[in-house]
């Protein structure tokens, strides 16, 4: 089972496939990945039949497939991969060219920890390319420690600690929730002078 819930994103949506006739999508997404982001996902250059092969066992094993959808195709994955025997559970993720630089993987990535949490997984691995520079920064985002080795970057994410993404969320809360009370007090404030002001004239 997993989250249901739909977070809107412009123009697009992120949710989790959970419809078996759903996850062919992201077949079709990872075949339409250029080869340099191809090169980054898989830490080389693969063919087609691996990725048919790759997108069948990831509909086999349990893994969770959290997706960004634009007009009902898939433009952007997160992958939470269950573990094996002592392994712990690994995360991967893609995003076509056309969809990025718009907090996409951002999105991507904070809905894949909820998922990781509500499985009540501890600990998850990620890996990526070394120069994979967009993923080793988002993973440093949510507190992943990367080492490299062998020729990628493999690190863990503590989730029983909130990751620096999240507690620039909450530290900004309340300033958004003041500048919202402020706005409001000077929307009721003009309506009250206006009302006035009509019944001076």
């Amino acid at each position: 089972m997993a989250l249901k819930e739909t977070v809107r994103t412009a123009p697009g949506y992120v949710r989790t496939l959970i419809q078996q006739e759903e996850l062919p999508l992201l077949r079709d997404h990872l075949l339409r990945l250029d080869a340099e982001s191809r090169y980054d996902r898989f830490n080389g250059f693969l063919d087609d039949s691996f990725i048919e092969r790759y997108a069948a066992r990831c509909a086999e094993d349990g893994t969770v497939i959290v997706a960004y959808i634009v007009d009902g195709v898939v433009r952007g994955a997160a992958e939470l991969h269950p573990p094996e025997g002592d392994s712990l559970p690994e995360v991967a993720f893609s995003v076509e060219a056309s969809a990025r630089r718009q907090g996409v993987g951002t999105v991507l990535f904070r809905r894949l920890i909820a998922e990781a949490r509500w499985k009540a997984y501890t600990r998850l691995r990620i890996t990526t390319g070394a120069e994979n520079h967009a993923m080793r920064g988002l993973a440093n985002k949510f507190g992943a420690h990367l080492q490299f080795r062998h020729g990628e970057s493999t690190g863990t994410i503590d989730l029983t600690k909130p990751p620096e993404a999240e507690l620039a969320d909450l530290a900004a809360a309340p300033f958004t929730a003041g500048r919202a009370i402020l706005s409001f007090n000077s929307t009721c404030w003009k309506l009250i002078s206006s009302m006035y002001g009509n019944r001076a004239a």
